[in-house]
Formats: C-alpha cells, structure tokens, sequence
C-alpha cells in the first residue's frame, strides 16, 4: 500500500504543481481552499440530517456543530493562508521535504482506503435506497483524501500564474486603446 500511496503522492504533487504554474497558487491555498468547501458539506450534512432525527437529538447536533464551528475559528480560521505558504516556502528554499509526506502516510493510506472500498457500497446503496446522506458522507471523505494529499506536496518558488500573466498583458492593451480614442 506504500507503494500506491507514493505513486498516487507524486501524482498528486505534479498537478498541484501545474496548478501552481496556470494560477499562481500552491497546494496550501488549494488544501485551505479544499477545506473550505469540507467544512460547508459537513454542515449541509449536518442540517440534512437533522431534519432526520428527533428534537432532543437536532438540539445535540445543533450543539455539536456550533462547537466545532467555535473550534473551526480558534484554529484553522485563525492564521492567513499567506502565513502557511510563506513557512513552506521557507522549507522548500533550505532544500528540505515535506515532513508531511512521511508523517502522515499512514492517515492518507487508511483515507484511500476507505475511498476505494466505500466506493462500491456507497454507489449500492445511493442506486438502491436514493439516500442524499450516503453521498454527502462520501463525499466528506474523498475531500479529506485530496486535502491530505495536497497538503503532503511541496510547492514550487513563487511565481506569477500563466492566467494572471495573460490577464495582465490582456486589461493594459484594453486601457491602451480606451485611452488613446476619446470619445
């Protein structure tokens, strides 16, 4: 499973890094990013299943989720993506790896897993059943499968994005002519 789980790391790392190369943005502001959309799925998880359970339940889970928003804004909400880059930047100039790449194999490796082997069940019972949860539950997992892999490569230097180079090039030729053709 080492083996997979590196093949699928270094796959992971080269489209973070041509993603890198087209927008300007490393795999931090895309994990960030990826988190992002986590945290709003797990709580239209949360609101779809709490129309499912009974009052005193909907008033735990309503709890529930309030404290990990209140926890969300204490930690992860806490630094600026520009802190997190500028660290691996850092890391990447004295020459080092990522550490997550060792560190966390075995979470990425027990999260593909789960991906693959909850892949077919998940599908049955949503073909089946048409239960939206089972998808949303899925869903929450294949997220924090990419999230670990992103998180897990090293970006490259810094450097403008092919798009915002184009972009830039594009809107002063535009300025160019309106100025130059008053009306």
């Amino acid at each position: 499973m080492a083996v997979i789980d590196t093949v699928v790391l270094n796959l992971t790392e080269s489209a973070c890094r041509a993603f890198q190369r087209l927008t300007g943005r490393t795999n931090v502001w895309l994990a960030a990013q990826l988190t992002n959309v986590s945290i709003i799925v797990y709580f239209v998880w949360a609101v779809l299943y709490g129309f499912s359970i009974g009052p005193i339940a909907r008033t735990v889970a309503a709890v529930f989720c309030v404290t990990v928003l209140y926890a969300l804004t204490q930690t992860i909400f806490r630094v600026p993506i520009e802190t997190y880059e500028k660290a691996a930047y850092r890391r990447v100039a004295s020459g080092l790896r990522n550490p997550r790449r060792i560190r966390d194999a075995p979470l990425r490796t027990s999260f593909l897993t789960l991906c693959v082997m909850l892949l077919y069940p998940m599908v049955l019972v949503y073909v089946n059943l048409r239960i939206d949860l089972v998808l949303l539950s899925y869903s929450l997992i294949v997220l924090t499968t990419v999230v670990l892999y992103v998180l897990a490569c090293d970006p490259l230097p810094p450097c403008p994005g092919r798009i915002t180079v184009w972009l830039r090039w594009l809107v002063p030729s535009r300025l160019a002519t309106s100025e130059s053709n008053p009306r």
